[in-house]
């Protein structure tokens, strides 16, 4: 059985992030598997997945170009990979377009898998686009909502049922438990400072914004690490300018020691506008830091009753929050309980029920 993960490139995200922890571990499970990106840019995860030599990493566009990711060529050029493949897994818009289409062109020979990461999309508010995605959707044999919710969502929205499955998203509980702490002064801080951190990409999703903004009710001592890149990057860099808080917040960019930050900071915040699963929360509650999150779907269920949330947009509860973590007992119960969270979604869960899952639409497809 021969597997072809498919996605836009392996970027600063939590399906990127996913991948470059899972295709080793399948590859480990005697799963042939190989992973095939639109663009690549030279992101740091596809570098890693290289340097790993677990599987082929074949990229269509060395680069990205916004003006051209729409191009139908790549389904042309998907379609030379798709027939070498049993089942092709596709993660996001519009490599999970580009598959149906370049399958349709192969015979349909084969099986398509699609995760949906995401509570929602900006195909959903359009009714124009809800016949073609109803196609989109039909041609895959399952459809893998990370969360409950979202299998909620995409049956009322298109009306499926026998396609869907939910499988909760997983990280490497073992790799970030032996992960060790940068120290503060590795990066030019003192033990004095509480450094809080949020790593999520730099777009209309997330919101550094407000994050940003819970500084101005927070002591000096406070700073703000922002770990990630993004078509907002030159927004937030205003919002601080503005806000007179260059000395306080630090864009780190793009990361691969993301596990050695979370370490070494105080506290976790994932703020965001909407979530299909929240992969950042978990890595951040399993590296024992107390977590805040936005109270919106897909956090909320995996923080609840372990961090804390807040209100989307609500930047004084974001600083009183923060500031109650001060109470030592206060935030040794919030980081314990978070830990303890993090276990329900250890990765292994997720890669056996997706092995299980190859396995038994191949069966179906032999019958």
């Amino acid at each position: 059985m021969r597997i072809l993960q498919i996605d836009n490139s392996l970027g600063m995200g939590g399906a990127e992030k996913l991948l470059l922890d899972t295709v080793p571990l399948y590859r480990k499970a005697g799963i042939e598997m190989d992973v095939l990106l639109l663009w690549d840019d030279d992101l740091p995860f596809a570098d890693e997945l290289r340097k790993l030599n677990c599987c082929n990493v074949f990229v269509l566009r060395k680069s990205k170009n916004d003006k051209d990711v729409y191009n139908p060529t790549f389904i042309f050029k998907m379609r030379k990979f798709l027939k070498n493949y049993d089942i092709a897994h596709l993660h996001v818009f519009p490599s999970q377009y580009y598959a149906v289409f370049a399958n349709l062109l192969n015979g349909s020979n084969t099986k398509l898998i699609l995760t949906e990461h995401n509570t929602t999309n900006g195909r959903m508010s359009k009714k124009i686009f809800k016949p073609l995605e109803r196609f989109i959707y039909s041609k895959y044999e399952k459809v893998i909502c990370i969360t409950e919710e979202i299998n909620i969502l995409y049956q009322n929205y298109l009306g499926l049922s026998d396609q869907l499955i939910t499988i909760n998203n997983g990280v490497d509980t073992n790799k970030i438990f032996n992960t060790l702490p940068y120290k503060k002064s590795d990066l030019g801080y003192t033990e004095e400072d509480r450094l809080l951190i949020m790593v999520a990409r730099f777009n209309k999703q997330k919101d550094q914004d407000t994050f940003i903004k819970s500084l101005l009710n927070l002591p000096e001592n406070y700073k703000l690490l922002l770990v990630g890149d993004g078509e907002r990057r030159i927004d937030l860099e205003k919002l601080v300018n503005t806000l007179d808080l260059s000395a306080r917040v630090r864009f780190l960019g793009i990361r691969s020691d993301v596990y050695s930050l979370y370490k070494m900071s105080d506290i976790a915040v994932l703020s965001s506008h909407w979530e299909g699963f929240g992969l950042a929360a978990v890595e951040a509650m399993a590296c024992g830091l107390p977590t805040i999150a936005s109270n919106v779907d897909g956090l909320a269920q995996i923080v609840n009753d372990a961090g804390i949330l807040f209100e989307p947009g609500a930047s004084k509860q974001l600083a009183e929050i923060i500031l109650s973590l001060e109470n030592t007992k206060a935030y040794n119960n919030t980081a314990d309980k978070c830990l303890e969270r993090s276990k329900e979604y250890d990765i292994m869960k997720m890669v056996n029920k997706h092995i299980g899952l190859y396995h038994s639409v191949m069966e179906n497809n032999n019958m």
